[in-house]
Formats: C-alpha cells, structure tokens, sequence
C-alpha cells in the first residue's frame, strides 16, 4: 500500500514528456504546414513577367498538368505544380478553353487563370471585300493563318456541303458574304466557310427574295446578277441603274455582254481582255451566251443584292464607264457607240 503513490508519481513525469512531444510534432506541422502556404500565398500574389512575347497554344483535350507545364516553359508562371494547385482549388480544372494565348506583361497565376478561363485567346480580322471572288477569298483567309487557300477551296467546293446547303453548281462562288470576321488563330477553313455562309443566308431575307421572284430570279439567279452587277459598278449609286438595264435584256432575249462574266471564264487572265477573249465560248461568256452564266462570279454585298432584286426603273439597255467610277446608260445602240467612241478617246 506504501508502493502505490510512488507508482502514480512517476507516471506523471512521462505523461509530461508525451505532451511536450506531441505539443512539438503539431509545432512543426504547423511550421511546415504555414511554410507551405506562404510559398503557395507568394506564388499566387507575385507577378510574373514573360521573357518578351509569348504564345502558348492550349489544344482540346489538354490535361491540366499538361497546361501548367506548358505555362511555366514559356515563362508566364514560375511554377507548373502551384498552379494546377490554384486551378483546382479554384475548381477550374476542367474549364479551361483550348486556343492560342498570347503573353507579354507581367500578371500573377490567378490573373492567367482568368484569361484562360476566358477564353481571352488571340483574335484575327479577316476582312473580306466585296466582289471578291473564290481564289481570292482563298487567298485572303490563308494570309490571316486560317489554314492553306487549297484548303478553303477544297472546303468550298465540296459536294456534300454543296447539297447541304441547296446551292447548285460546283462551288460556293457568290455565297462567301464579303465582311469582316473575329475568328482565333485554331479557327479552321470549314468554320470560316460556315460563318460566311451564314452571314449570306443572313443577308438574303424572305423580304430580299421574294421581290427577286416576281422578277423572275430565284436565289441563285438573285446571287448570280448581284455578282455582276458588284463587278460592274464603280459605286453603289448606279448598282440600281446597272441591275435595271441587265433586268431588261435579260427580259428582251439580248446577251448580258458583261465584261466581268468573260473574265471569270478566263483560265488564268492575265488582265488583258482581248476580242478573243470575247468571242470564244465559255458557260461564263456572256457576250456569246444569252441570259445568266451558270452561276455567280464573285460576292456581291447587299446593296449588289438589294439593286439585284429591285432594279431601277429605266428604259435602258446599254452603259459605258466613263473613266472617272461613273456610267453613262443609254437606250439606243447608235447613242452607246457614240459615247463608247468618246470615252475611249479620252483614255487614249
């Protein structure tokens, strides 16, 4: 019985010394623990300037790990490993969007998150001008990094999109809405063409083709004369006057005789329009063909198609440029030669 407080007063001692350690375990835990989160606190906060211009290109499907590793190579942040840390903390791991970013000033990691989930990725303007025909819009569309011109045109004449989209012929001549498009540098050839294409359903409302039908054009005849009525204006004034003297050849049986219809039918035209030019046959040459070519030449903008579709109200059947963006229209063939003669003499 004398034993047992001895007994007590020694395990006090050691129940001392497993608190005291237990009291420095969690000392160090939290150490390491705030050690961790300074450095985390310090990554987020501090700015991070790129070495010069940076692009990062964030294809679809790219795991986070992947994005962050992609993110520190180029500069834009210091570590790979925090920042998926921040964007899963921030539950944004899968809401990153693909496309091609562009970095140069210093920003801290949380800033880059909120570009990526943005979307904030380079933009490109493609402006397409009127009358601008296939090849050139081609052409156009490579020069701004969308893909090659022999893949636009290879998009543009596909017969299954063709059949999709109810447009008869072998191309999407005339159906390329000329304007300018936002796309991003992973934008592709298809999805320009889809957005042209859409914007020039957008322009042709039941309004717009059903004056064109009491005039006897359905929707690719309406897109057919608006293209030639686009390559012969010098200005939209006359598009009208010029849309209303094709409007009654075509009604009186004559040939169109449209300079810009025997060009496009030209393989490779080197700018002269010789008389050779005029009289060989083409399904293009409206000087030996009656009516409307088989299809557009180029594309016409809405005041090509508006004129198109409401001519103006003329008796003429004849114009001649004058040299200055101007036409003179006349009603008779002894009138237009007359004035055919007079303006060439002024250009010689």
């Amino acid at each position: 019985m004398l034993n047992a407080p001895r007994r007590a007063e020694t395990a006090q001692p050691k129940r001392r010394k497993v608190l005291v350690w237990l009291a420095l375990v969690a000392a160090v835990a939290l150490l390491i623990a705030g050690a961790f989160g300074l450095r985390q606190w310090f990554f987020q906060t501090w700015p991070v300037t790129p070495p010069g211009t940076q692009r990062v290109k964030i294809v679809p499907g790219s795991g986070l790990p992947q994005v962050a590793l992609q993110l520190e190579q180029a500069g834009v942040v210091g570590d790979a490993q925090r920042f998926a840390r921040l964007a899963r903390w921030r539950e944004a791991a899968q809401k990153i969007k693909a496309g091609e970013y562009e970095f140069s000033k210093a920003a801290t990691p949380g800033e880059v998150l909120d570009r990526l989930l943005a979307g904030d990725v380079i933009k490109v303007r493609i402006t397409i001008p009127e009358g601008f025909a296939l090849k050139e819009i081609a052409a156009r569309v490579a020069a701004a990094g969308i893909g090659t011109a022999e893949q636009f045109r290879h998009a543009a004449t596909d017969p299954v999109r063709l059949k999709k989209l109810g447009i008869p012929g072998v191309s999407l001549e005339g159906y390329l809405f000329p304007e300018t498009y936002i796309v991003t540098t992973t934008t592709t050839p298809e999805e320009v063409i889809r957005a042209m294409v859409a914007q020039c359903e957008h322009q042709l409302t039941p309004q717009l083709l059903a004056a064109a039908g009491l005039r006897g054009l359905d929707r690719h005849r309406l897109v057919t004369l608006a293209s030639i009525v686009q390559k012969e204006a010098g200005n939209e004034a006359e598009m009208p006057l010029i849309a209303g003297v094709f409007h009654n050849r075509l009604r009186k049986g004559m040939r169109l005789q449209a300079d810009p219809t025997v060009i496009y039918g030209v393989v490779n035209f080197d700018g002269n329009l010789t008389r050779r030019h005029l009289t060989t046959p083409t399904p293009y040459n409206t000087y030996t063909r009656v009516g409307l070519p088989p299809g557009p030449i180029a594309s016409p903008g809405l005041a090509a198609l508006q004129a198109a579709a409401n001519p103006a109200p003329t008796q003429a059947l004849y114009f001649v440029a004058r040299g200055d963006g101007r036409h003179e229209f006349n009603v008779t063939l002894e009138a237009h030669n007359r004035a055919v003669n007079r303006y060439q003499r002024r250009q010689h």
